[in-house]
Parts: C-alpha cells; sequence; structure tokens
C-alpha cells in the first residue's frame, strides 16, 4: 500500500514540475519584449521567482526523492529502461537549472537571450515527457 502512495505523490510531484517547465519559458518570452525597468516587466520577476522557487524547485526535488524511493521500493535499478529514463530526468534537470540560471539574469536585468531562444527551449519538456513516460509505460527495453 505504502508503494501506490509513494507513486500518487511522485506523478503529483511530476505534474507539479512539468507545469512549471512548460509556464516559466513562456514567461521567459514575454518577459524578453518587456522594455527593461518598466513596471510589466517587474511583475514578470515576481511571477518567475514565484513559480520557480514555491512551485517548480519543491516538485522537482519531490519528484527525486518520491521517483528514486520507487525504483528502490520495486528493485528496478538494472533494467535498462529505468537508466534510459533517469538519463531523460538528467537532462530534464539540467534544462530547470538553465532556466533557474535565466531567471537570475532577468531578476538582474542582464538577460541576453531573444523571445525566440525560449520560444524554442519550450518545446525541450515536451520531448523528454514523451520519452519518459514511452519509457515507463511501454519499457521498450
Amino acid at each position: 500500500m505504502l508503494y501506490l502512495w509513494i507513486k500518487a505523490f511522485h506523478i503529483i510531484a511530476v505534474i507539479a514540475w512539468m507545469a512549471g517547465l512548460f509556464y516559466l519559458p513562456r514567461l521567459f518570452v514575454y518577459h524578453a519584449a518587456a522594455e527593461t525597468g518598466s513596471v510589466q516587466s517587474e511583475t514578470f520577476k515576481v511571477m518567475e521567482q514565484r513559480l520557480l522557487r514555491i512551485i517548480m524547485n519543491p516538485a522537482m526535488i519531490l519528484t527525486w526523492i518520491f521517483g528514486l524511493t520507487l525504483a528502490w521500493q520495486g528493485n528496478v535499478w538494472s533494467e535498462p529502461w529505468l537508466h534510459a529514463k533517469l538519463a531523460l530526468v538528467v537532462a530534464m534537470t539540467i534544462f530547470h537549472m538553465w532556466l533557474s540560471a535565466c531567471w537570475r539574469r532577468f531578476a538582474a536585468d542582464a538577460n541576453t537571450y531573444p523571445a525566440r531562444t525560449y520560444r524554442l527551449a519550450n518545446e525541450l519538456p515536451t520531448v523528454l515527457l514523451v520519452g519518459i513516460v514511452i519509457l515507463v509505460v511501454v519499457k521498450p527495453f
């Protein structure tokens, strides 16, 4: 029964993390177009900070904790699909860290990327999510 509770909390954490990974780059698209120092730019700073600190960071940490607990409980460490999934989750974590670095640049009014960069970056979480879900559900190897 505990395994199912852990799985439920893992899924909830993943959903919250993914929501942030989809939304933060979209906020950056609009923020990049806002004039530095404007009311709009300052509003984006607050929205981005809250999203990252209150939702995304805790959700990422909980995703890792519950996911590793599930792997341990299910004794699947030797499964090739899990290794591939973990590689994709590491890539997603690196993307999260890149977004955090971008947020710090926005907060300092030092963004160097155009809106198009964030528009393209917005697609990466979808690709990673598709790969992760296929690996977990289908277990192709």
